[in-house]
C-alpha cells in the first residue's frame, strides 16, 4: 500500500458513498494476496516526510487511519476477501470491513512492532468489539504472523473458505435481497455500540511520531537485517 493507493482508495470510498444502487463492496487484492502492508520505500523516502509528519500532526484523521475507517461509514456492507498475505496496513485495512473472510493458510499479522512502529491507521477504532484487548496486545506487541485458522479462532476474521471471494459473493446477494435501508440502519447501530473517541485515534498519532523521531526506530529498521542489533533503553513513559 503505497502514499498514491491510500488516496485512491479514499477516492473510490467516496465515489460509492454517492451511488445508491451499490449495495455492498467487496475489497480484494491482486496476483492471489490482500496486501502486504505499508510500502516502506514510500514511508521511508526523505522526499514524503513532511507529508507523513503532517498527517501525523494535523488534528483530525490522517490519511493512513482515513483510507482502513472510510469503509465503516459507507451505507453498505464492505467484505475483505483475504488470501495470501495479509499484513500490517493491509490487516488494519481489513479491520475497517464489515465482514472478512479469508483462506486457512492466509497471512496475518500485526506488523508494524517489527520496523519500530505502533498501527496507527485506526486500529483503536476498527478493532474495537472484533477482539480481545489482550489478544490484540500480544498480537501487536509481538508482530507475531499467524495464519488464517488461528484468526478464526482469535475473532480476526469472520469465516474460513477455499474460495472466499465466491462466499463473498453469495453474502452480497443475500444483502442485496434485504431493504437497503434495513442494512444501512443495521450497520449504524451495531457500529454505534463500539465506537470510540477522537482522541483515542489523536493517540495513535502522537505514539507514531514519537517512535519515528525516537532511537530505537532506527535499530528496529537495522535488526530487521542483523538479528545481533540490541535496542537502547526505553526512551519513553
Amino acid at each position: 500500500m503505497n502514499f498514491k493507493m491510500v488516496n485512491e482508495l479514499i477516492a473510490v470510498a467516496k465515489e460509492i458513498a454517492q451511488d445508491k444502487d451499490v449495495r455492498a463492496v467487496i475489497l480484494t487484492g491482486s496476483n492471489h494476496t490482500f496486501c502486504s502492508g505499508i510500502d516502506l520505500g514510500d514511508l521511508n523516502n526523505p522526499k514524503n516526510q513532511a507529508y507523513a509528519v503532517w498527517e501525523l500532526v494535523k488534528p483530525w484523521q490522517s490519511d493512513f487511519q482515513r483510507v482502513c475507517l472510510v469503509w465503516r461509514d459507507l451505507p453498505i456492507p464492505v467484505i475483505a476477501v483475504l488470501e495470501g498475505h495479509c499484513l500490517g496496513a493491509g490487516l488494519q485495512l481489513a479491520l475497517g470491513t464489515d465482514i472478512r473472510i479469508s483462506t486457512p493458510e492466509c497471512k496475518l499479522a500485526i506488523m508494524e512492532a517489527k520496523w519500530g512502529l505502533v498501527p496507527d491507521m485506526g486500529l483503536t477504532q476498527a478493532a474495537l468489539g472484533v477482539i480481545g484487548a489482550d489478544v490484540l496486545k500480544e498480537l501487536a506487541m509481538s508482530a507475531r504472523i499467524i495464519e488464517g485458522k488461528q484468526a478464526k479462532e482469535l475473532g480476526l476474521v469472520t469465516h474460513l473458505s477455499d474460495n472466499p471471494m465466491a462466499q463473498a459473493l453469495t453474502l452480497t446477494q443475500e444483502f442485496a435481497d434485504r431493504s437497503p435501508d434495513a442494512v444501512l440502519a443495521s450497520k449504524r447501530v451495531i457500529n454505534r455500540m463500539h465506537q470510540q473517541s477522537f482522541s483515542t485515534l489523536y493517540q495513535e498519532k502522537c505514539w507514531q511520531l514519537k517512535l519515528m523521531l525516537g532511537h530505537n526506530r532506527k535499530i528496529a529498521l537495522k535488526k530487521v537485517k542483523d538479528a545481533s542489533a540490541r535496542y537502547g533503553k526505553r526512551q519513553f513513559k
